[in-house]
């Protein structure tokens, strides 16, 4: 957070830390947030939400895809063709549409580039700890 405000973002609800203490935060949403941002390069793991600008549907995919993260993204919006083709063209493991709870235990989670390789849960994450053999028999004889 402190990185994009001094590079002029601004801080449009929270920002501060929780009445709880230790390490939480207070859910915060940043605007005015540019690729020239740590936001936009780093998987940042907590309630933030920095908000990018951008001019057509081709612009925001390059931008989210300009980084060498690929854990989550997330997609609202009412149009049904463009729900199935960005998230085809996002360069993540796992894509939430028109939700920002995308987990659970059936879910494959997991990333792509930096975030990671393979899945857990669902049965694609069993997978990852299985050997696969192929057996070639002659019955013939």
């Amino acid at each position: 957070i402190d990185d994009a405000l001094i590079k002029g973002a601004q801080i449009a609800t929270g920002g501060q830390p929780h009445a709880l203490g230790g390490t939480f935060f207070q859910p915060t949403v940043v605007t005015g947030v540019t690729q020239k941002m740590r936001f936009a390069k780093e998987e940042t793991f907590g309630p933030v939400a920095p908000l990018f600008r951008f001019h057509d549907e081709a612009e925001a995919i390059a931008m989210a895809n300009d980084t060498e993260f690929g854990l989550a993204a997330y997609l609202f919006t009412q149009n049904a063709a463009r729900q199935w083709r960005v998230p085809e063209a996002l360069e993540y493991g796992m894509v939430g549409i028109n939700t920002g709870l995308i987990s659970n235990e059936v879910a494959p989670f997991g990333g792509v580039k930096q975030s990671g390789l393979g899945r857990e849960g669902s049965r694609y994450g069993i997978e990852e700890y299985l050997e696969l053999k192929y057996l070639c028999i002659d019955v013939s004889r």
